[in-house]
């Protein structure tokens, strides 16, 4: 089965789950979760990602972020590549650290916020790793001892969590650490991780996301967490940048036309937009290029990357950029 594509925009609320390969650990030591920790204290603040909870278990990781305006697939790609090179020279292996894609699920913030933060730091007492509160309020590698005031932790928005209980800082700290506490008794919370919930559309089979049926409504959906009024609008939202690829597929408008396009409005040959120069009519007509082939036509990043010799960061950079050229000169794929 077809996997779905990920959900998200810059402001949502997302769930982060990692694994590691066939459950393998992903952390061998102490040494291994620093330095995840030094690239979440780097990568975070540099793409404006907001963290509010995290854990490190030995064969897995959660986050609860607030989506930049890049992405969370971009934050995440920096984040758990550097990573799983790091890992890969200092025990020297190969391959894959990491299972497959993340679990990313969207989360619906009003009610669901203060749920997910709880559920995710009481993984280490779910998990054995700690064997009360009091021990979890001293485990280094989860967001819970941030947010009691017992350990620094720059990149982790903790006033904006404690802002949500409401009250000063010390009263903040009591109700949240009392809200954790109440969730001690009720194990796994199969209803936070996805799934289970109201869907509103059917298939993504692209014609069906385009003329949705009624009969496909009231299903399930893992990518969202939400009530049916947040789940149909996320789908709504997906299904028309679904739509626009369809409709664009259906007149034959496709890679290399976006690329003749591009090169045409700038006055240049398609085959130097592909090259690396930085001049500026060829570096315009590339970062257009880029835009309509990453957001219009749902080429993935890396394939452009591959095409174009450059960084995944590079890319972001030119879809970002090619973005604002098709703005301000209203600049449109199509026939």
């Amino acid at each position: 089965m077809p996997r779905k594509s990920r959900l998200d925009a810059p402001g949502l609320l997302h769930h982060v789950m990692v694994r590691g390969i066939e459950r393998k650990p992903i952390f061998a030591d102490d040494q291994d979760r620093d330095a995840l920790v030094d690239r979440l204290a780097s990568v975070l603040p540099e793409t404006q990602t907001a963290c509010y909870a995290w854990v490190f278990m030995d064969n897995h990781a959660h986050f609860l972020f607030r989506s930049p305006p890049a992405g969370i697939s971009h934050v995440m790609r920096r984040l758990m590549t550097g990573y799983a090179g790091y890992f890969n020279r200092r025990h020297f292996r190969h391959g894959p650290l990491f299972q497959n894609r993340l679990k990313s699920v969207l989360c619906q913030e009003n009610a669901y916020f203060k749920e997910l933060v709880r559920y995710i730091h009481l993984n280490p007492l779910r998990a054995g790793a700690v064997s009360d509160l009091k021990g979890l309020a001293a485990h280094r590698y989860c967001g819970h001892r941030v947010l009691l005031g017992k350990s620094p932790c720059p990149w982790q928005d903790a006033e904006f969590v404690l802002a949500s209980f409401g009250g000063s800082l010390r009263a903040s700290r009591k109700r949240y650490n009392d809200f954790v506490k109440a969730g001690l008794t009720m194990g796994r919370r199969e209803d936070l991780t996805g799934g289970g919930l109201v869907r509103s559309l059917g298939g993504w089979d692209a014609v069906k996301a385009v003329f949705p049926s009624k009969e496909s409504r009231q299903k399930s959906d893992q990518r969202i967490l939400g009530d049916g009024d947040f789940v149909q609008s996320i789908l709504n939202q997906a299904k028309e940048n679904l739509s626009g690829k369809y409709l664009l597929a259906v007149k034959g408008i496709d890679k290399k036309t976006a690329l003749e396009k591009a090169s045409a409005l700038f006055g240049v040959a398609p085959e130097w937009v592909l090259a690396k120069s930085r001049q500026r009519p060829l570096a315009d007509a590339r970062s257009l290029y880029c835009y309509w082939a990453a957001k219009k036509l749902g080429v993935s990043q890396p394939e452009l990357a591959r095409e174009l010799g450059m960084s995944s960061g590079g890319v972001t950079h030119a879809v970002n950029r090619g973005r604002r050229i098709a703005m301000k000169n209203k600049y449109i794929l199509d026939g």
